[in-house]
């Protein structure tokens, strides 16, 4: 089966983080003898071969080249709203995205489109699959819900491709309910989240102790690890509130953030003014082939989301479970759909610092139930939420997908 992929984030060079988990989907689709052509705007930033297991090709939408400036993680301010140059550049994006894949597909004829985020790719994916019939999934992974209803054009574009495809999925409960509004099917859904090589990541400590000499961690600090964006709606300021409840004050608990973005020097700010800058080190973005060691480094994982704005699984829960960490997580974003509560990990209330802090406590002070939480973990991501059982759920899917043909237009 030919599988077309829409997306407008994906690793540029060798440890790139930028749409990892698009690439690690799409090698496994490779790796079960799917073909796979993936469909991505240009950047001068690319430095990697354009053919191997997986097809990559690139399309140009604005000149010079120092004005390809969307996607790859540039595109929102904190996740909140597009960037203004987005606006100006955006028309050229769509354009030349449609005339590519338009133009692409009718001489390679992938059997389905699937398109990452409604917005852009689901549209370009919905004008392609409308004119050639050919049948689109859409995955929908956290930011482009906020999009999606933020202006009347974008909402209709939205709901234009919602109805035209015959897949959905999401990242989380929330996303999905965010996007309902727009005129999604619900019968269309599938709750495949994006997920995790445990082949690539596993329990391995054997660079820990080189890292937290690194890092200036003592023996004895019990090490909380958060990984993403530095913006809002990862809750990290809640866990800066919560090393500074009187719960924690006498623990030797290290918070290592592991991520960059808009809100980082105001939640820097914002340690320095609670007396607790001391115990978080700010490690900036990690490489993807290093990130493996912080994980093995960390006690367990703390991802306090929030529900507004709606995100995604964020995939370093899963990450963290591979590695055989325990998760602290609250109850939205996705984390309920990785983390068993009392299982693998603890879901906490969101934005409660009292409540993360107890169970940072109890989690600190008790090795031997971290130890059993992650190997629960570790359990789960084998069997359940690799990128090996995802991948064949895809397929599935696809498979029913090319056979029906072109979902009828509504």
């Amino acid at each position: 089966m030919h599988i077309g992929v829409l997306t407008h984030n994906y690793p540029r060079f060798p440890g790139d983080f930028s749409g990892v988990f698009i690439e690690a989907l799409c090698e496994e689709l490779a790796a079960q003898q799917q073909e796979v052509t993936v469909w991505a705007p240009y950047d001068p930033a690319y430095r990697r071969p354009l053919h191997g297991s997986v097809t990559l090709r690139l399309y140009r939408y604005a000149w010079p080249d120092a004005l390809h400036r969307l996607g790859y993680m540039r595109t929102m301010q904190s996740d909140l709203a597009l960037r203004m140059e987005a606006y100006a550049l955006s028309p050229a994006f769509f354009a030349r995205g449609i005339q590519t894949v338009l133009r692409e597909s009718r001489r390679r004829r992938p059997d389905v489109l699937h398109a990452h985020w409604l917005l852009p790719n689901g549209f370009i994916g919905a004008v392609v699959s409308r004119r050639l019939g050919i049948p689109l999934a859409i995955s929908i992974p956290g930011s482009d819900a906020q999009v999606a209803r933020s202006n009347a054009l974008f909402r209709a574009m939205a709901r234009f491709a919602l109805r035209q495809a015959a897949l959905l999925t999401a990242n989380s409960t929330d996303l999905r309910d965010a996007v309902a509004p727009l005129g999604a099917d619900l019968s269309r859904f599938d709750m495949i989240i994006y997920g995790t090589d445990p082949a690539a990541l596993r329990p391995d400590d054997s660079a820990s102790e080189t890292l937290r000499q690194r890092l200036q961690i003592d023996d004895a600090a019990v090490v909380a690890l958060c990984v993403g964006r530095m913006v809002p709606k990862k809750g990290f300021d809640v866990l800066i509130r919560a090393l500074a409840e009187p719960t924690l004050q006498a623990q030797p608990i290290v918070a290592v953030m592991v991520g960059e973005g808009d809100d980082k020097a105001a939640w820097q700010e914002l340690a320095a003014a609670l007396g607790v800058a001391d115990r978080l080190r700010w490690v900036g973005n990690v490489p993807k082939t290093e990130i493996a060691r912080y994980y093995n480094l960390a006690d367990f994982l703390a991802m306090p989301s929030v529900s507004r704005p709606a995100d995604g699984l964020n995939v370093c829960v899963l990450d963290a479970m591979s590695c055989a960490k325990p998760v602290i997580g609250t109850p939205v974003a996705g984390n309920p759909l990785a983390i068993v509560d009392g299982e693998t990990g603890l879901i906490v209330p969101e934005q409660d610092a009292a409540a993360l802090a107890a169970t940072i406590f109890n989690l600190a002070i008790n090795p031997t139930l971290r130890q059993q939480m992650g190997a629960a973990g570790r359990t789960r991501i084998e069997q359940e939420l690799g990128w090996p059982h995802l991948a064949r759920r895809y397929i599935a899917h696809f498979e029913r997908m090319a056979h029906a043909g072109r979902w009828p237009a509504p």
